[in-house]
């Protein structure tokens, strides 16, 4: 459905070129969500003006719906825009216009006959919840409600990809639940592929089926958001993460861990290692944990841990403390791999960002 290739964008700054993007490549499937995230300044802004041509790339290729956009320009890219709906971070709505008005200002300006423009605007309204507000201004209505109509504008042409640049940011998380569960609701119901730019994880993890982590311009990790959750592997990922499921040990565990592990180190009869284990999906609820004290005879204590799940599907961590012989514990860590835990031995001073 979309396909980015070699995007280099180029911005002549006051002291010299700013490379915004460098090399960015991306494939969307048809009618997933697909989610890019980045703190500010990496390079979303830029990337998501690029994906419907708003910025024409210094370099490389954009494909949307099989037609490449960057050969493209005048009427042939205005066409071909129709098939890219956006919505924003501060709604762009208009004042003197009521939310009907709203919602219909892309039909009139393509030239649809005011039946035509009902029969399309009526049921949008419905869609995003929005029937009995349809003769009120702006003004006169909530920042939620003015996001759905915003939503229901970018859909009036019927589009094939809606992009969502920071679109929930302005609103507090109640409200924005709501709109990311309307945004799924579409994705789902409609078949739109949908593309959400954002600096925060906790949208990606409710609603993306796919994510990309874009840092200084370059896409640094990429894949399925269970995947990326449970196994980060850029630095930049796992500080996105960590605000949303924290690894960091509290000060207080981590000086009776660092107390064990030195003890560990300087060969005081006592042999074990700081473990911290990842697992997602049809395993989290498997008496892992309690089958390798049995079968490898170990003495375990949890340190520190967290459960959650992404759209259904569960994942969580632990930091344990596992003690016998250096064989046992290679076997207890052999076997949770083979049962699909990620395991990671961590030393003291790996310990503080478990």
């Amino acid at each position: 459905m979309i396909e980015l290739r070699g995007i280099f964008q180029t911005y002549q700054g006051q002291s010299g070129p700013v490379d915004a993007l460098r090399g960015v490549d991306i494939h969307i499937q048809p009618g997933e969500v697909f989610g890019i995230i980045g703190r500010s300044g990496a390079g979303k802004s830029s990337l998501v003006r690029v994906i419907n041509l708003l910025n024409r790339p210094t370099a490389g290729q954009v494909v949307v719906g099989g037609r490449e956009l960057t050969a493209l320009d005048g009427d042939d890219l205005r066409v071909a825009r129709r098939d890219i709906g956006i919505i924003f971070q501060h709604f762009n709505l208009l004042s003197s216009r009521t939310v009907y008005d709203n919602v219909a200002l892309p039909l009139e300006i393509a030239g649809l006959s005011k039946a035509d423009i009902r029969a399309r605007v009526e049921p949008l309204l419905e869609l995003v919840g929005l029937t009995a507000l349809r003769d009120r201004f702006p003004a006169q209505i909530s920042g939620g409600q003015k996001q759905r109509v915003g939503i229901a504008r970018a859909l009036a042409n019927r589009p094939k990809v809606l992009l969502s640049d920071e679109a929930t940011s302005a609103l507090d998380p109640e409200t924005t639940r709501s709109i990311l569960a309307l945004l799924k609701k579409i994705n789902q119901e409609m078949g739109l592929t949908i593309v959400l730019i954002t600096h925060q994880m906790q949208v990606i993890k409710q609603v993306a089926d796919r994510v990309a982590v874009i840092d200084a311009g370059r896409i640094v990790e990429s894949g399925p958001v269970i995947d990326v959750f449970t196994r980060p592997q850029h630095a930049t990922t796992r500080s996105l993460i960590d605000e949303i499921v924290p690894q960091a040990l509290p000060d207080s565990v981590l000086a009776r861990i660092r107390t064990l592990m030195d003890a560990v180190q300087a060969g005081q009869g006592i042999e074990g290692q700081l473990l911290r284990l990842s697992f997602a999906g049809d395993n989290y609820d498997q008496p892992l944990l309690s089958d390798v004290i049995r079968r490898f005879s170990l003495d375990v204590s949890i340190v520190h841990g967290q459960v959650d799940e992404i759209q259904g599907q569960p994942f969580g961590t632990l930091a344990v403390f596992a003690r016998g012989t250096a064989d046992q514990l290679g076997a207890a860590v052999a076997h949770l791999r083979s049962a699909g835990v990620q395991v990671e031995t961590l030393t003291a001073g790996e310990a503080r960002h478990v």
